[in-house]
């Protein structure tokens, strides 16, 4: 049984199964064909075709299936008509690859295939092959180092996102990938750079900085970077509210903003604007915030009652990390495209999309 098979069995057998399959199954590629197109790189182009509409169809299908876990041979069914797409897939990539062995673009392409189907090793390699023949490309030095990122060895995605934005300091997703994982790993950020906990902080941020300027309205990405102030001990209060109003300017329709309210009003209650934080949970009315509204009613009361109190007896009010991370499973601005707590940010997305969606 191969490593799609068995992702794609555990997500028959989980309970939100689109979700599940979405994990497994990405929508994105690390690599771009000219629109200027030779025989070769249209024949890449339409391998590429095939490897997208395989995916789209592989997830369709399991997410519309009604097989119940216990029937074990209908499962085996699905699983069988999985494997042969995908199979029709690598053949194509491999036919491909077999006339034109020289095609660095060729292996990125079968590399973030395998990628999507959950052969990160296999990926590995032709991510490997891609780099010899092709050194310039800056995304496979993106994959390359979404992989260490993920798998293990550091200091070799610290130095490959370092070259992927030397080869391209116009791709947004490089500077993301970058702060994602010098923010969630700080400890080797912190031995590879010879830097203070707080510098790392400090460098995570100015790498997502950097991304903004060149995607500013791109709201998973001003979510991402608003959600790391949450790690940063003490809080940079006024840093977080920046933050957040600037994830509240670009939010494009109610649910969007209301998902920001939600932070923008822990952030406030946190640091005792309570009318500006009641003022945000008043305009929450989507049902699928009910529950945090309600937390944040209770603990909105408390501090108020605790402000009241005689002094001496009011600590300085904190943002629990545990609430903020549990929080994070429920809706909120951008948690449709791309998870960014600190639980899920290792699912980094590759560059340039190419042929799926825009960054």
């Amino acid at each position: 049984m191969n490593d799609l098979t068995i992702g794609l069995l555990s997500a028959l057998l989980a309970t939100n199964q689109p979700q599940a399959v979405s994990n497994l199954v990405q929508e994105q590629t690390g690599i771009s064909v000219p629109v200027e197109r030779s025989p070769e790189e249209q024949e890449l182009r339409n391998v590429m075709v095939e490897d997208e509409n395989a995916l789209d169809e592989i997830g369709s299908w399991i997410a519309t299936n009604q097989i119940p876990r216990t029937d074990t041979n209908a499962i085996a069914g699905l699983r069988r008509r999985i494997g042969s797409r995908v199979d029709e897939v690598k053949s194509a990539y491999e036919r491909f690859l077999h006339n034109h062995p020289q095609s660095g673009r060729g292996f990125l392409a079968y590399g973030s295939f395998l990628n999507d189907i959950g052969d990160e090793w296999g990926a590995k390699t032709e991510y490997e092959n891609s780099r010899l023949l092709d050194p310039k490309n800056p995304a496979v030095w993106n994959q390359l180092a979404n992989y260490y990122g993920e798998n293990g060895g550091l200091t070799n995605a610290f130095t490959d996102y370092a070259e992927a934005i030397r080869l391209d300091p116009t791709e947004p997703v490089y500077y993301q990938n970058f702060a994602t994982t010098v923010y969630l790993f700080r400890k080797d950020a912190r031995a590879y750079y010879g830097i203070t906990e707080a510098q790392v902080f400090d460098k995570a941020l100015d790498l997502y900085r950097s991304a903004m300027k060149l995607a500013p309205d791109n709201l998973v990405l001003a979510t991402d970077y608003a959600e790391s102030y949450y790690g940063i001990r003490p809080l940079r209060t006024n840093d977080a509210l920046m933050a957040w109003t600037n994830c509240l300017n670009i939010s494009k329709d109610d649910n969007e903003r209301e998902g920001v309210l939600i932070h923008l009003a822990r952030i406030k209650i946190s640091a005792g604007l309570f009318d500006e934080a009641q003022a945000h949970l008043n305009a929450i009315t989507n049902p699928a915030f009910a529950d945090l509204r309600e937390r944040l009613v209770r603990n909105l009361a408390e501090k108020r009652g605790k402000a009241m109190s005689p002094p001496g007896t009011n600590p300085n009010p904190v943002i629990s990390p545990v609430a903020v991370l549990a929080d994070t499973n429920s809706p909120s601005a951008g948690s449709q495209n791309q998870a960014t707590s600190a639980a899920g940010r290792t699912n980094m997305p590759v560059a340039p999309p190419a042929l799926r969606t825009n960054p």
